[in-house]
């Protein structure tokens, strides 16, 4: 997983649609079949969507015979979870410096 990209896994969380399917998955295995009636679109379409979601490792499919089921992976998810840890103590702390700047400049006047 650590050679994905952040940005990839961004990338494929992005788009609603595919937001929608990962949120389906998330309950449980699914049909790309129940996945396209989910979003409102083809098949074809579904299938490209889980490409680029099996790219970055949030979705996994199994075959059984000529039924194909989808997983989710949740661990996938680390690259962004790390990433936006990351933005949000720098954030936290640049905030907390600029509250304590504030209450300098309270005091001094």
């Amino acid at each position: 997983m650590q050679s994905i990209p952040a940005d990839r896994v961004f990338k494929a969380l992005a788009d609603p649609t595919r937001r929608a399917m990962l949120e389906r998955l998330a309950m449980g295995p699914a049909s790309p079949s129940e996945l396209a009636m989910l979003a409102g679109v083809g098949l074809s379409t579904v299938d490209q969507h889980l490409k680029l979601l099996e790219a970055v490792g949030l979705v996994r499919s199994q075959k059984h015979g000529r039924v194909r089921t989808c997983l989710f992976v949740p661990d996938s998810l680390a690259l962004a979870q790390d990433w936006l840890s990351t933005q949000r103590s720098l954030w936290e702390r640049r905030c907390d410096q600029l509250d304590q700047y504030l209450l300098t400049m309270k005091d001094d006047e």
